[in-house]
């Protein structure tokens, strides 16, 4: 009797069996538990053969003198970030360009080779760069500039007119009729042109007052006249 106890106690202090949905469960888990660690595993495999590849074709690239810059085809971000740290370790310089995640790829430079902003630039509008016209370019941008600074130092420009006076009535009044008149004219801004001859009186004073004591009694005479006497 006892011992039936004794065997009932154990039997109920054990867990209960499974049932058949919990074991179905366990097993799904650990068979999609087997697939991630399986691709994980092939990630990381995938990861190391394409980091090899990259570190033979930079070493290529290293001992190939004639080579200078080398682009590579797109590639994913990881694939990229890979290419970058290799190329890092190296001790060369790479950049990524490319508008979209599909066409971005990676360009490696030879320390010695670094790129110019220039070219950089060329590289980021999906063009190819030309040394020979990059050089024309600079060069009329310097022009350019040279002649913004001359132009500034000149100043404003000081028009001229085609003609000047002797010229214009030279066909009129002979060449050097028209410089005589030329030298003999001054500027006046309230009448325009006139002889300077005329802007002096080259009379004595006592020439004027005599000439108005005249005008004067010539005047006072005609006023005494009678009307309608005539002169004899």
């Amino acid at each position: 009797m006892a011992e039936l106890d004794l065997l009932g106690a154990i039997l109920n202090s054990m867990e209960p069996p499974p049932a058949m949905g919990d074991q179905e469960t366990r097993r799904r888990a650990r068979e999609q538990a087997a697939r991630l660690k399986k691709l994980q595993e092939q990630e990381k495999r995938q990861k190391a053969e394409f980091r090899k590849r990259m570190e033979k074709d930079i070493s290529d690239f290293i001992q190939d003198s004639a080579q200078t810059k080398r682009k590579f085809q797109p590639m994913n971000k990881i694939e990229r970030s890979i290419l970058h740290d290799v190329v890092e370790v190296a001790g060369l310089t790479s950049f990524s360009f490319g508008d979209d995640e599909d066409s971005r790829y990676v360009m490696i430079f030879k320390k010695e080779f670094a790129p110019s902003d220039e070219e950089l630039e060329a590289y980021r509008c999906g063009e190819e760069w030309d040394p020979q016209r990059a050089e024309e370019k600079r060069r009329l941008k310097e022009l350019a500039q040279r002649e913004e600074k001359e132009e500034a130092l000149r100043g404003p420009a000081v028009v001229n007119p085609n003609t000047d006076y002797k010229d214009k009535y030279s066909h009129l009044i002979g060449k050097v009729a028209a410089k005589d008149a030329a030298h003999a004219m001054e500027a006046n801004k309230a009448y325009g042109c006139v002889p300077v001859a005329n802007k002096r009186d080259t009379r004595s004073i006592e020439e004027a007052m005599n000439e108005i004591r005249a005008k004067k009694r010539l005047r006072q005479s005609e006023d005494e006249r009678p009307a309608g006497a005539g002169t004899s």
